[in-house]
């Protein structure tokens, strides 16, 4: 399966998990403004008010312009203003979606990382990373409950002629018991992102620690892997085969965790999911192969319709899932810039009275961005295994 033209959509995408907040303006900005939870050790900029707004300050003397890529204004971000002592300065002209965004500052014409914040991979390149704190962030915080362990994996890919690499979250008590085996979801990560996203900005092993902790999901195994076997570069149009990945995917990585891992390693106790192009790949890779998946999650990544739904679906699939964030479907629909507008909830109750499996989920006042996938891991992981 080809699709060009992606990076376009992704750009959209990528936009709007920069973009400000749509709800009123505040009249008053509150001088409350804490460091980042994302700051490097001792840095005091950016900063976030209650409000959800960013504060940023950039050490350029000698820069003649300088703007970050979040917020609105000037070139589509906020334009910082140059002080006496050669620091540049600027708040966000309205209040920041809850939870993660990727940005950048655009100095003099050049793209650079803000030097108080952490990177984090996005959009094809190290980005710098500020938290908004969520008011529901407790489900993906550190507490002091039983937790699992991400470690690194390196596979053999002979399709690819390749040693490949995939992280893997295996759940409390995985290393205790011996006896126990494990169902596995695959989860993918978007365009520009790694194998990395799920684990460090998508919290998934907090998630499922405190989900775990609380008896609200069945421990279960997940696996990250890049989900790119050509290159490509952001921006411009490219051609994706995913037949190459599945084959990454399917032939290669999963029996490696199957022989290297307790898994329940069986059609019933596997599931894919992804989030924006991990979505797409999900509904391109899973439905192809029945004998493999049986539980299948779009996360911003499109949705299933009754027309997807085969004699062969019917029978294997035991669970379909679908979510956006609210921003993304702002009139409940979904689709490409020129494409068909699709209704995914409509989608959903048709698939339920087709003998489905299905649920749709919205993550309130969040667009493409990592707290809508929060979210959205956060309500599938209690039924996703679910008997």
């Amino acid at each position: 399966m080809s699709y060009k033209g992606f990076a376009t959509a992704s750009a959209i995408a990528f936009a709007l998990a920069l973009s400000v907040g749509t709800g009123a303006a505040q009249t008053a900005v509150k001088d409350d403004f804490k460091p980042s939870s994302l700051n490097q050790p001792g840095q005091e900029y950016p900063q976030v008010n209650s409000q959800g707004y960013a504060r940023f300050r950039v050490m350029a003397p000698d820069a003649k312009s300088v703007a970050v890529t979040l917020g609105l204004g000037g070139s589509g971000g906020t334009v910082l203003t140059k002080g006496a002592d050669g620091a540049w300065t600027g708040t966000t002209t309205g209040p920041l979606d809850e939870g993660f965004h990727y940005y950048h500052l655009k100095m003099d014409g050049g793209v650079f990382n803000d030097p108080g914040t952490q990177n984090y991979y996005g959009s094809v390149r190290w980005e710098s990373g500020i938290e908004i704190p969520a008011h529901d962030q407790d489900f993906y915080a550190l507490k002091n409950v039983p937790h699992g362990n991400v470690q690194q994996i390196l596979f053999n890919s002979p399709s690819t002629n390749t040693q490949r690499r995939a992280f893997v979250y295996t759940p409390p008590g995985y290393d205790k018991d011996q006896s126990t085996r494990y169902p596995v979801l695959y989860l993918q990560h978007g365009w520009g992102e790694d194998e990395t996203a799920w684990s460090v900005q998508g919290h998934e092993n907090l998630i499922m620690d405190n989900l775990i902790a609380e008896g609200k999901a069945k421990p279960f195994i997940i696996v990250n892997v890049y989900g790119m076997t050509n290159d490509v570069k952001f921006g411009k149009a490219f051609s994706f085969d995913m037949k190459p990945f599945q084959t990454v995917l399917v032939n290669e990585l999963i029996p490696y965790v199957d022989a290297n891992f307790r898994t329940l390693a069986d059609q019933p106790h596997r599931a894919m999911a992804g989030l924006s192009m991990g979505g797409m790949e999900t509904k391109a890779i899973a439905p192809a192969n029945l004998n493999v998946f049986s539980r299948i999650a779009l996360l911003s990544g499109g949705t299933f319709g009754p027309e997807d739904v085969t004699p062969d679906f019917k029978a294997k699939v035991k669970l379909v899932f679908v979510s956006f964030g609210s921003r993304e479907i702002p009139d409940g629909k979904t689709g490409f810039p020129g494409a068909p507008k699709i209704d995914p909830k409509a989608n959903i109750e048709a698939l339920k009275k087709l003998g489905i499996n299905a649920y749709f989920y919205v993550s309130p006042n969040t667009a493409h961005e990592f707290l809508s996938w929060r979210r959205s891991l956060h309500e599938l992981a209690p039924v996703l295994f679910k008997d």
